[in-house]
This record gives structure tokens, sequence and C-alpha cells, in this order.
């Protein structure tokens, strides 16, 4: 996740997202890194969440200001945001709430999806059997 850019993280998250529990839901966030200069629009509209690499909103609901690798912290889950803020490692001003909104939108899915009929993995199995014929992973047509 360390190497991973910024925008490509907000990105994901929109991946995560399950645009049916944001329907109705609206708002923008600022994101500024002030340690490497990069700023970010997060907006929330149409059930979608859209980020602008480069950019501020001037009408943002909530701005966030926090270094590079504090974020990476928060990107990897060793630390939340309100830790960060609270430890005077990052800033937030404006509406706080838009963030819990976000977080109500997010969902885990399968990593293992079915990408072709036939392919779905099977129970993961143990490490002594990985060696095994490649038919014992993969379901058969």
């Amino acid at each position: 996740m360390r190497g991973t850019s910024i925008e490509l993280f907000l990105n994901y998250l929109g991946i995560q997202m399950d645009s049916r529990k944001a329907e109705g839901m609206h708002f923008k966030i600022n994101l500024v890194t002030p340690d490497n200069g990069e700023k970010f629009v997060v907006e929330m509209s149409n059930a979608t969440l859209t980020t602008i690499a480069g950019y501020q909103a001037d009408d943002a609901d909530l701005t966030i200001a926090i270094d590079r690798r504090e974020l990476e912290d928060v990107m990897i889950g060793t630390a939340k945001l309100s830790d960060k803020v609270n430890a005077g490692k990052a800033k937030m001003e404006g509406n706080p709430q838009v963030l819990a909104q976000l977080g109500s939108t997010m969902t885990t899915f399968d990593n293992w999806f079915e990408v072709l009929p036939g392919t779905r993995r099977h129970e993961a199995l143990p490490k002594a059997e990985l060696l095994q014929d490649d038919a014992t992973y993969y379901e058969g047509p």
C-alpha cells in the first residue's frame, strides 16, 4: 500500500463502494498532502464516487490535510484518521459526518470471483497440497 498512489487508493474506494447504499448522497471532500503538494477532490454524486487529482473544490463539505506518510498509516489500517487528527498529525475543516457517510457505503467483496466460467477457486487448500495438480484448484468445464 505504501507504493500505491493516493489517486489509485481513492479510485479503489470508488470500486469498493456499494452504489445502492450511496443513493441520494451528495458531498465533496478536499484532500491535500502538504508534504508532497498533492491535491484531490473526492465527490459523491449520482451514487458514484469520483476522484479528481490536482484540484480542490471551493464548495467542499470537508477538507482534510495530512502528510503522505501519515495517510499511509490510515490507508493500510494501522491508524484511524480521527487518531491522526487528535495527535495533531492531520487537520479537518468542515463536516466530518461525510466520512461516516462514505464509510457506510463501503463493502467487502470476494477477491476470488469467477472471471471466466469454471475458474472459481475451491476452498483454500492446506500448504502441503499446494503443489498438487491444477485441477485441484479449479472446477472443470
